[in-house]
Parts: structure tokens; C-alpha cells; sequence
């Protein structure tokens, strides 16, 4: 993550360019972690966004809206105790750490003058928000408390002086000189982005990679010119703002990285996209980032609990099949009956074993007897247990069926996992798996109030709609719902998948054209688990042929009268 202080000082520009002589009308603290200040400057009201946590501290004007707590924690009722009303006097950076100060004029308890610093830090999971007295340099309280039993060299409680964190021997980069540049490059030639890294206060670490190709096949001091000159030209840029702020994205759409200037290690590797300035881009990356850690964290806690569901649903599977096989072979226990039935007279009773003939082959065969019993009760107790067996194949066989249906559906709900995007598609499929009995309902939380359904939509070549349902239960809605009887039904052929629908207008199903059929099946294949895959059958018949048994899982139909067609999502 690339908020460094080169990033920082182009945002404490922009912060001073436009809040500067603004008034703070409220203050709200979202969490434990996150603020929001919102202030009337020239002629327009705007809201500052801080965050100090540890995963994404940031800083950044913001046009977003937030639920405010009915209740305002305890740093929130200080910071409107000192700071409602005041007036905003200066905005700058430290040195080139990732530390704002806001200068705040305000009015005491008795009406006198009194001035104030909110004070920003953007440092991973050492971030923090700090209000101090401007004069004194006391801290007021921090929206975390640091004692001496976290840190021993700085601690930030109220009532201390407010100290800066340890430069840990850096040069700051605004005042970076050419010999500094020579004596990096000749000390760290093992490493030079390390090097830059280590010994430049307020890079990160693409700019050192930047500098360090700078320095490639070149002796000390033909390196030390085009770095010192590459530190120049940044300046100088962001003294005029003239920048390019951009978020590179991955090839998930994620946002990977941000930075003012470009990052050689990532251009044309990553898709980019550029703002017009730094707000607009931090806003971007941290509040996708967020977005996608959410989803992240909440595909994983239910592809968890999906896949214990299945790998119990596999060990019933292999149970099952055991025994209906050991079921399936109980024809030595009818014959058993038979034969102790046949020679009844001629076993002793109490005898722990019968030795008679079979008459099938004319073999000698032994029979286990409990001695306990008759042979004829013994004769019985072999009809029992042949009885027996006979009915756990068939009652075995119908659980098995239902343990592979199963395991069918929840396959069906780990795809749809997978290819979920947002963190409210995740709570939809939690949702089902709470209403089929796989999750507990969680306390406090009530699935009564339902997402609208959002499937896929497509445009056929010829113009016809095609939907894609995102998880089961809109696989049901689309396809039994939305659909009519005479539209076309797209299904990846016994690979889990979304039910894709190509809406016909009530054309006959010949004469619907030949690319839209395969157009269709070829987003049956992007929507489902054969993705990756080539050449994948997709059956496909008109919605009248769809029907749902009574009782199945969600998503789950059969279907008669279907055509197969074999394609891949390249003809997409």
C-alpha cells in the first residue's frame, strides 16, 4: 500500500487548498476507528474522512454517505466538546512522514481564544488520530491510548507532550541532496531499492524500485544524476500539482496499489485508472479495498462451513455404499435359512456349528450356530437378518440418492461462493444456507427483509436478453418466475452452475438463431464451475420442460426434451 509521504504532501495540499478558514459543524465517530468531520469552507459543506485502522488508515475527502451511531463514543464527545464550531487555520505535513496536522482556532469553556492540533497518523497498524493543545503541545486524548506497556520509547496519553515518532535515521525527501543520492548508490549496489527504501524518509516502496532502475548498468556517479534529478522533477511536481493520481487494479478487479506518480513495476501489468485528485483516488482504493476484504473474509468463513458440510455429506456417501454393498451379499444368509431348514433333524441341538450339504452344488458348507437357540429358531434368526438386509438396500439406497443430491447442491452454493463480487451477494447465498438447515442463524440478524434479485444480464447478438442467477434461490426466481414457458433454459450439463435464461419474445425455439443459442450456453459456461474449461456440453430446452420436484433444495429441477450443444466462454 502506497500511501507514503510523497502521497501524503500532495493531500495536505489539497486538504489546505480547500479547507482552509472552513468551519466544523459536526463531528462523527463511526467505529472505534473512524471519523467524520463534516465542514462548511467556502460555500460548500464537505466531509473529511480518517480512519486509523490498521488495515486502512487513510485520510480523504469523501461525498459518500455513513450511518452515524445512536451513540457517540467517548473520543467523539471530546473532539465535539473542543473542536464544534471551530475554524480550520492550517493543514500541513511533517516533514515527509504520513503525519497531517490540522490547526484548529477555537473558543474555550469561558469564551477565550484557545487553539488546537488534530493530529493524523497514517502508519499501518500504529496509526492514530491525536488531538493536543497547539501552545503547550499536551495531548488532549488520542483516539488510541498508548501506554508504556505498548511502547516504552512513545507513549500517548493525555496529559503528555505530543512527540513525533522516531525518524529511524532517514533523509527526508524534500531535502534529499545529489551527495546523499551519490552515497546511497554507492552503498547499497546488493540492493538499490532496499537501499533507497532504508535510507529516504517518505518513499515507498515502487518509488524505490523507480529510482533503482534509474541506476541500472551506470557507475556511481552516472547513477546519482538521473535519481537526483528523478527526486527533483517529483518535487517539483508536487509543489505544482501536477500529478497523475491513479489506483492500479488486478486482474480481479481488486485495487492493488495507488500512488501520484507512475509505478514502473505495475505499468502494463495492472489495469489503471487515473483522478483528478488525491481524494477521489484514496477514496477509490480504500473504499474497493474494503469491499473486497469483506467479500474476501466472508467467501472464506462460508466456503469454511460449506465445505465441512460436503466432506461429512462424502464420508455418509462412502458409509452407505459399505453397507449397501454388505447388504447387497446377504444371499449366504437365505441360504443359510435354507439349508439349517432342510437338515433340521440332523443337527444337534447346542451345537456351535451345522456341517450339512448344500444342495445347489452338492458342497460341504459350515453354518455358525448360537448355541443358545434351536436350530430351528437359529434357521430363523438367518431368514431375519437376510430380511433385514434386503430392506437397508432399499432404504440405504434412497439416503444415498439424497446424500448425492446433496452434495450436488452444495457443490452448486461453493461455485456460487466463489463467483460472488460483493459482500451483499455473500449474505444472500448465507441467507439460503440458514433457510436449508447448513447455518445456524446468526443473533441479531434477520434474513426477513430480502435483496432485490440482481441476475446477470446479457445482450444476445441478436438483440435477445439473457439473465444469469448469482446463487440458488434466484436460479428458482429466474426460472420459475421470471420466465415464460416458451423461453430457452441454459444448464451446464452435471457441472454446477447458474440457470441461464435467453428470453425469446415468443419465438419458436427453431427459429431462434444458432449464435444466440450458443452465445447463451457460452455464459451457462462463464457462470458455472467448467469455466476454465473447453469445449463443455450445456443442454439447453424451452422452460416448459423444467420442472422442480417437490421438496428439492434450491436451484435444484429436472428437466426432459433437452438439446446438447458443446462450446466454451471464448465465444463470448
Amino acid at each position: 500500500m502506497a500511501f507514503d509521504g510523497i502521497v501524503m504532501k500532495a493531500l495536505a495540499s489539497e486538504l489546505k487548498t480547500s479547507l482552509i478558514g472552513g468551519k466544523i459543524e459536526k463531528i462523527y465517530q463511526l467505529d472505534g476507528e473512524q471519523l467524520i468531520l463534516n465542514i462548511h469552507s467556502k460555500g460548500e459543506r464537505k466531509k473529511l474522512y480518517i480512519s486509523c485502522a490498521s488495515s486502512c488508515a487513510s485520510l480523504y475527502l469523501t461525498d459518500n454517505s455513513f450511518e452515524n451511531p445512536a451513540l457517540p463514543p467517548t473520543f467523539c464527545m471530546l473532539l465535539r466538546k473542543h473542536l464544534s464550531g471551530a475554524r480550520i487555520d492550517d493543514i500541513r505535513q511533517s516533514r515527509s512522514e504520513r503525519i497531517i496536522e490540522i490547526d484548529i482556532r477555537t473558543l474555550d469553556e469561558i469564551g477565550l481564544a484557545s487553539n488546537k492540533r488534530l493530529i493524523v497518523e497514517i502508519m499501518g497498524k500504529h496509526s492514530n488520530i491525536i488531538l493536543a493543545d497547539s501552545h503547550s503541545g499536551k495531548i488532549i486524548d488520542s483516539i488510541k491510548r498508548v501506554s508504556i506497556d505498548v511502547n516504552r520509547i512513545r507513549q500517548l496519553l493525555p496529559g503528555k507532550i505530543y512527540e513525533y515518532p522516531p525518524s529511524q535515521n532517514k533523509k527526508d525527501f524534500s531535502e534529499i541532496s545529489y551527495e546523499d543520492c551519490l552515497a546511497i548508490v554507492s552503498s547499497g549496489r546488493g540492493n538499490l531499492s532496499k537501499a533507497f527504501l532504508s535510507a529516504i524518509m517518505g518513499i515507498s516502496p515502487g518509488i524505490a524500485t523507480n529510482l533503482a532502475e534509474l541506476c541500472e548498468s551506470k557507475s556511481d556517479d552516472e547513477a546519482a544524476v538521473p535519481t537526483f534529478n528523478a527526486i527533483c522533477d517529483m518535487r517539483k511536481s508536487i509543489e505544482a500539482a501536477q500529478y497523475n493520481p491513479s489506483v492500479y487494479i488486478n486482474q480481479e478487479n481488486i485495487p492493488f496499489d495507488f500512488h501520484i506518480f507512475p509505478l514502473n513495476a505495475y505499468e502494463g501489468h495492472f489495469s489503471k485508472q487515473s483522478f483528478s485528485d488525491v481524494s477521489g483516488m484514496t477514496q477509490y482504493y480504500f473504499a474497493n479495498k474494503a469491499e473486497a476484504d469483506r467479500t474476501k473474509q466472508k467467501g472464506s468463513d462460508l466456503q469454511r462451513a460449506v465445505k465441512a458440510s460436503v466432506q461429512k455429506l462424502y464420508l455418509k456417501k462412502q458409509r452407505l455404499c459399505e453397507d449397501i454393498l454388505i447388504a447387497q451379499n446377504s444371499d449366504e444368509l437365505r441360504l443359510f435359512g435354507e439349508l439349517l431348514t432342510a437338515n433340521i433333524h440332523n443337527i444337534t441341538p447346542g451345537a456351535p456349528e451345522a456341517v450339512v450339504i448344500n444342495y445347489y452344488d452338492n458342497q460341504e458348507v459350515r453354518i455358525p450356530l448360537d448355541i443358545r437357540h434351536t436350530p430351528a429358531k437359529n434357521a430363523q434368526m438367518y431368514y431375519k437378518k437376510y430380511g433385514k438386509a434386503h430392506t437397508a438396500v432399499r432404504e440405504k439406497t434412497i439416503r444415498l440418492e439424497e446424500a448425492e443430491h446433496e452434495i450436488e447442491y452444495l457443490e452448486s452454493v461453493a461455485g456460487f461462493i466463489e463467483a460472488a463480487d460483493t459482500a451483499a451477494a455473500l449474505e444472500e447465498i448465507r441467507a439460503e444456507l440458514v433457510e436449508s438447515g447448513y447455518l445456524k442463524k446468526r443473533k441479531g440478524v434477520s434474513f426477513s427483509k430480502k435483496i432485490k434479485s440482481a441476475p446477470h444480464e446479457y445482450k444476445s447478438p441478436g438483440g435477445l436478453r439473457i439473465l444469469a442467477g448469482r446463487n440458488n434461490i434466484e436460479n428458482d426466481l429466474l426460472t420459475f418466475k421470471s420466465a415464460s414457458s416458451r423461453d430457452i433454459w441454459f444448464h451446464t450439463k452435471d457441472i454446477p452452475g447458474s440457470h441461464v435464461i435467453l428470453f425469446t419474445e415468443n419465438m419458436p425455439l427453431e427459429d431462434i438463431a444458432e449464435e444466440d443459442i450458443f452465445f447463451a450456453a457460452s455464459i451457462a459456461i462463464l457462470h458455472s464451475k467448467g469455466k476454465s474449461s473447453e469445449n463443455v456440453p450445456v443442454d439447453y430446452v424451452p422452460i416448459k420442460f423444467v420442472k422442480k420436484p417437490n421438496g428439492a433444495k434450491p436451484g435444484m429441477v429436472i428437466f426432459t426434451n433437452n438439446r446438447t450443444v458443446w462450446t466454451n466462454p471464448a465465444r463470448l
